[in-house]
């Protein structure tokens, strides 16, 4: 089973949203824990995976070395990839 690792302002994102979405895409992110292959995708040109649930998607880091899902960030769909990019560079 894969640890979870969320960053602070994907818990922030999270946390804002309505009661019956966040739940649904907590819930989503811990059966990932089990085989996370199977539910995120690659992210295309990056090394990062995707996860998609309903209108938002979860930016994350897959780590099968150390058993860890790093999620690095959570948006809609709309824009989660542009802002995604901005900060995965950004660093």
């Amino acid at each position: 089973m894969y640890e979870i690792a969320i960053d602070k302002e994907a818990m922030k994102f999270l946390e804002r949203l309505p009661r019956p979405v966040r739940e649904r895409i907590f819930k989503k992110i811990t059966a990932a824990k089990l085989n996370p292959m199977h539910f995120f995708e690659n992210l295309e040109g990056t090394k990062e995976r995707k996860l998609r649930i309903g209108d938002y998607r979860v930016i994350a880091n897959v780590n099968d070395a150390t058993k860890r899902i790093e999620i690095l960030y959570i948006g809609h769909r709309k824009n989660v990839y542009k802002r995604a990019s901005q900060l995965l560079h950004a660093s």
